[in-house]
């Protein structure tokens, strides 16, 4: 391994190394090759604490094609794997070391890291590889570097990056096991037990107005961080993205609001998010930023959700993909009914609970259903469709009627009165208000607007008046442009 250039610089890598490059896309015509993603089965990437004599410090092994060697345009099956060693250095810190290897491999000018876990995706951009970012052990250099820099408590560090897809293959089933084991010593504590709560900023590169409260059944929506992770991130790096929150006075006992939080949330957002509910799907729901595991989206047919996990490639009832669904949850944007969430979250006993918990889920992946179907109530587990029995409105509406899900007698409940009242009947909102993030950005929201309104902009110039009737507006900014006769447009 090439000697540490001067403190802070990395004159021996061919491409740039900073911060700044954090929240950097590389796009699909400009990438030179793709790691993992979601064209590859099989991909993660784990941090595992060793004995010091185990460890030789500073190697970089690779196993597998170099990137001189992948075919441009390729997708390869990927694994990054950090073993450390230091005194103190204990197997309770490695989800939280390993969540740093996203941050710190956006550092390298042209290396896309996106996700965590076994849902990793990575590019290396054509530019990149003109530059000279030809092999990986220029990004274990990086990492060693960066973590070595950043974790004085790490006495010893090697990187293992393997491209061999059979050798990715084989030690994905462990790494799996790694990640279950990790969840399962988190899912014994309960809020109301723990005297702080942490707040995550970690990705606000990508959006700068999400932050992450965490807590005991509150984890992480990537799925990598659990409270105690977050605990002992705070503790090793005190002036790391992970940070405590304290707790505050307890607001709305259901819907999960604490006054401590929110002040937290409102100084890290810029005062773009106001309130947070962290057991609410609908009023002032948390926000995230694109790393999630699982998105929920409305189905305001039903007044209920649908839960699509980021492998599933297929179509939702409502029409959509998950990457089409992503779009509205992410961003840092708080949108009722769309949410993104962990795979630990569902198992968690204050899932949705401000919002009638497992009751109010109709739909979800096969394959996220049968991985957490021991925490689906027994009342529930035959009551929820997937892709294999429903992919559109009126299938779903069959399996439920054809069930009795509760949410359909709660319709007719709905109607009933509806009709007792001689309302015309319209689509069901959802019973929490509706609630208007203040970032400025145009939010379509998942329910109907319960009566119509009517804007009337003034005359901005002669002769024109705009009116919207029956919609709800956001915007930044209207500009009015003039042709080129002069006359307004």
């Amino acid at each position: 391994m090439p000697p540490t250039p001067e403190k802070g610089a990395f004159s021996d890598i061919p491409v740039d190394v900073g911060p700044q490059y954090e929240g950097q896309r590389v796009r699909g015509p400009e990438t030179y090759v793709e790691l993992g993603g979601p064209k590859s089965e099989y991909k993660f990437e784990l941090f595992r604490v060793r004995k010091l004599e185990e460890i030789e410090d500073g190697k970089v092994v690779l196993v597998g094609p170099d990137i001189s060697e992948l075919k441009e345009g390729s997708v390869t099956p990927y694994a990054v794997i950090l073993e450390g060693a230091g005194k103190g250095l204990e197997s309770e810190g490695e989800g939280v070391l390993e969540r740093r290897i996203h941050e710190f491999s956006n550092y390298i000018q042209g290396y896309m890291h996106l996700n965590q876990r076994y849902d990793i995706w990575l590019r290396i951009s054509k530019k990149a590889y003109q530059k000279g970012l030809n092999s990986f052990k220029y990004i274990g250099t990086v990492l060693y570097r960066l973590f070595k820099s950043a974790f004085p408590i790490l006495e010893k560090l090697r990187v293992i990056i393997i491209t061999d897809p059979r050798v990715v293959e084989l030690l994905y089933p462990q790494a799996m096991k790694v990640y279950e084991e990790r969840d399962r010593r988190a899912l014994g504590l309960r809020d109301e037990d723990a005297d702080m709560f942490y707040a995550c900023k970690l990705c606000q590169s990508f959006a700068p107005t999400h932050v992450c409260i965490i807590t005991p059944e509150r984890p992480s929506a990537c799925g990598a961080i659990s409270w105690l992770d977050a605990r002992i991130a705070a503790k090793i790096d005190p002036k790391g993205p992970i940070q405590p929150a304290p707790k505050g006075r307890l607001l709305d006992p259901v819907g999960g609001e604490y006054e401590g939080a929110n002040e937290v949330v409102r100084k890290l957002s810029n005062g773009a998010i106001q309130r947070l509910k962290l057991y609410s799907l609908f009023e002032y729901p948390p926000t995230i930023c694109g790393c999630f595991e699982i998105a929920t989206f409305y189905i305001p047919e039903f007044d209920a959700v649908g839960l699509v996990h980021r492998g599933y490639t297929g179509i939702t009832p409502i029409g959509l993909k998950f990457s089409q669904i992503a779009d509205t949850v992410g961003g840092g944007k708080q949108v009722p009914g769309f949410q993104g969430v962990g795979l630990l979250y569902l198992r968690s006993k204050k899932l949705f609970q401000a919002s009638g918990g497992w009751m109010r889920i109709i739909w979800m992946t096969s394959e996220l259903k049968q991985r957490v179907l021991d925490s689906i109530p027994p009342e529930f587990k035959d009551k929820i469709a997937t892709e294999k029995e429903a992919t559109s409105i009126e299938e779903l509406r069959k399996f439920l009627i054809e069930r009795g899900h509760p949410i359909i007698e709660k319709l007719k409940e709905v109607e009933k009165v509806r009709t007792e009242e001689k309302v015309p009947p319209t689509q069901p909102t959802p019973t929490a208000p509706q609630v208007q993030p203040p970032t400025p950005q145009v939010v379509i929201q998942p329910q109907p607007t319960p009566t119509p309104q009517q804007v009337v902009i003034p005359q901005v110039v002669s002769g024109l008046t705009l009116v919207f009737k029956g919609v709800k507006i956001r915007a930044e900014k209207l500009v009015i442009k003039k042709g080129s006769t002069g006359e307004s447009k």
